[in-house]
């Protein structure tokens, strides 16, 4: 195994323990319609991206939202791109990696990438909807 199979193997094991991961495209489209009685978070992750990890560390590190206000949901999209490409194409937002994507009532209402991404950010957009 190499280098970047086991830093990608580190990454999925290591999530936060509220998170969730996605990886279909059918589950994306029951998380979308879950939206629509709590709000849902998707993390877009890139496993071999340096901003990706920062981003991902400064999440964990910092989260502090109670699991009872959303779910949270991370994606790995090098691994599950299909995915990646229709939350896209459903939620009418622009591709990017990292990126945090706020979804109520099946639709975007916040999204934010890279250095921009932090809990105190996404505790401000849940407080917003």
């Amino acid at each position: 195994m190499g280098f970047l199979d086991n830093l990608r193997n580190s990454q999925k094991e290591n999530l936060h323990a509220n998170w969730k991961t996605l990886d279909s495209e059918a589950q994306l489209k029951e998380v979308i319609q879950g939206s629509h009685e709590r709000p849902v978070m998707l993390f877009k992750h890139s496993t071999t991206c340096g901003i990706s990890a920062g981003a991902k560390h400064r999440l964990e590190a910092e989260w502090d939202i109670d699991p009872a206000k959303m779910d949270f949901y991370y994606l790995d999209l090098l691994n599950h791109r299909s995915v990646s490409n229709l939350i896209a194409e459903t939620l009418d937002v622009i591709h990017q990696s990292p990126q945090i994507i706020l979804v109520k009532d099946g639709q975007a209402v916040y999204n934010t990438s890279h250095h921009a991404i932090d809990a105190t950010a996404v505790n401000n957009a849940l407080a917003n909807i």
